[in-house]
């Protein structure tokens, strides 16, 4: 079985006169990256690698989580085909990973992912917020046979705020 643990950036800020590519984090979206790594408990499973967009706010939003869960960074792949908005390049770099790795963290943008999530994950999500997070099972041996998996989990940071605030 392969696992995918796929995260959408958390929000980024359009405050600064700068490309789509070099984008930073407002300050919900460091708020949310950290309360979501925090609280997101993979149940000991730990990804064997972390693909990542190479965009500023993908690179931010995987640096806290990597911090935050404990992950080497030395698992870290920046990938700058994950710049990627229609899913295409997506599909096609978790189809070459190698067969050895069990397990991928990826970090990237939509509609990539909501589109990635609703086409191989068995539930319909409407749209992965920022900072969202969706972990896909598969029963496959070869990351090339990738087909339709069975959604394991949702972490979004408004179902952890609202939990926060109930208390």
């Amino acid at each position: 079985m392969k696992k995918l643990i796929l995260v959408r950036h958390a929000k980024s800020s359009w405050e600064h006169q700068v490309t789509d590519h070099e984008r930073p984090l407002n300050e919900r979206g460091f708020q949310d990256a950290n309360l979501v790594s925090n609280n997101l408990n993979l149940d000991g499973l730990k990804p064997d690698l972390i693909l990542c967009s190479d965009s500023v706010r993908t690179i931010t939003t995987a640096s806290i989580f990597t911090s935050n869960l404990n992950i080497d960074e030395s698992k870290v792949i920046f990938k700058p085909e994950l710049y990627d908005f229609t899913g295409g390049n997506l599909v096609n770099a978790i189809k070459n990973c190698d067969d050895t790795v069990g397990s991928i963290m990826l970090f990237g943008h939509n509609h990539a992912i909501t589109s990635f999530v609703n086409t191989y994950g068995h539930i319909y999500i409407d749209n992965v917020p920022t900072c969202g997070v969706v972990v896909i099972g598969f029963l496959i041996n070869k990351w090339k046979d990738l087909n339709k998996g069975k959604t394991i989990k949702t972490v979004f940071p408004r179902d952890l705020r609202s939990s926060i605030h109930s208390r």
